[in-house]
């Protein structure tokens, strides 16, 4: 299949030139200008990597909360000043955002990126992988995102800034974030590995942070995208998911045959996109716009992606065939095949 013509691996030339200038890009732009680019990106992007051109939403937003707006409520100072800091970053969160929507997700984040990597290697070495999570774990795994979002960006932080909780807690997702550890381990910096003792709180967090990043790097192997289906920037996306100008689009009917093969295809195991049959904008609360449903989709038009309303990639079956036929290739290139085929010969 040509290049050209395969949206998957247009989609990962784009996520490795992001890494590259979200990790490095400050070696290109110098580090001064990259501190103004943004601070407010719809990405993990980490500021604990010195190197990095830019940082996610989620950083200033916690210490927004905690030492501007909680100070305020608890000195009984002007509550719009306090608020407006944190409206003025979700004011540039959103400029960006209303151009991609939440394929910063699919086609941006670094640590997106590298879980797909891995996961392409736990397929290379022929790990016995799951491909799509049962419908009961994947409802059971929905509501993490919420509750990582709502916890340790908004309500800790505040409850730091209002004096009810020990300032080690003041950006506690950023403490556990495993892109932290990602940005800063690839910019040359082991430090943030460390397992901090100077408090019992940065103990506790330190430790989850190494927990949790070992984890994710286990499960990538076997489970697509298994951080990123709790990840609280997929959560602040999918609270403004209908403002943004890219959606994935149905037309059900009348050619829509519920086939599934759009569900199976999906990383995050959406199954609600071949069994509505209702909706029209299907950019659900997982999506992270990354077209591979529309590129399995062997059904002509039934999905596309659309920009400001005009489709530029639909499903369609002449796309379909070569797609899939490339897509068993690659399946079977592996290692244990290689070997395989290579005893096997006389």
């Amino acid at each position: 299949m040509k290049f050209w013509i395969n949206l998957s691996l247009m989609r990962k030339f784009s996520q490795l030139l992001a890494f590259v200038f979200l990790t490095y890009g400050s070696v290109w732009v110098g580090y001064y200008t990259a501190e103004k680019l943004s601070v407010a990106l719809p990405a993990l992007s980490c500021a604990y990597n010195f190197e990095t051109a830019d940082y996610c939403v989620l950083i200033p937003l916690q210490h927004q909360l905690d030492h501007r707006l909680g100070m305020v409520i608890a000195n009984g100072g002007n509550l719009l000043m306090g608020l407006l800091p944190s409206l003025i970053t979700l004011g540039t969160f959103l400029l960006f955002f209303i151009v991609l929507n939440k394929a910063f997700c699919g086609w941006i984040c670094p640590l997106g990126f590298f879980q797909e990597v891995l996961h392409m290697l736990g397929q290379k070495l022929g790990l016995r992988r799951h491909e799509s999570l049962s419908a009961a774990l994947v409802d059971k795994i929905r509501p993490f995102k919420w509750l990582m979002l709502g916890a340790l960006v908004f309500v800790f932080p505040l409850l730091t800034g209002l004096g009810y909780t020990s300032h080690d807690l003041g950006d506690p997702f950023c403490k556990v974030c495993p892109s932290r550890l990602l940005s800063s381990l690839a910019g040359g910096d082991s430090a943030q590995l460390n397992v901090d003792t100077s408090s019992t709180s940065l103990l506790v967090l330190s430790l989850i942070a190494d927990f949790l990043f070992g984890l994710m790097i286990a499960l990538a192997l076997l489970v697509r995208q298994p951080f990123c289906r709790i990840c609280p920037m997929l959560a602040l996306h999918a609270a403004f998911r209908k403002i943004g100008l890219l959606r994935l689009v149905k037309h059900a009917k009348p050619r829509c045959e519920r086939c599934g093969i759009c569900a199976k295809a999906c990383p995050m195991d959406i199954r609600e996109i071949h069994t509505d049959m209702e909706s029209k904008d299907v950019t659900f609360a997982d999506c992270t716009l990354c077209g591979r449903c529309v590129e399995f989709c062997p059904d002509k038009d039934v999905l596309q992606l659309k920009y400001a309303g005009v489709a530029f990639f639909s499903a369609d079956p002449k796309y379909f065939k070569p797609r899939k036929k490339a897509q068993t290739q690659w399946e079977k290139n592996t290692l244990p095949a290689l070997l395989k085929s290579k005893t096997e010969k006389p």
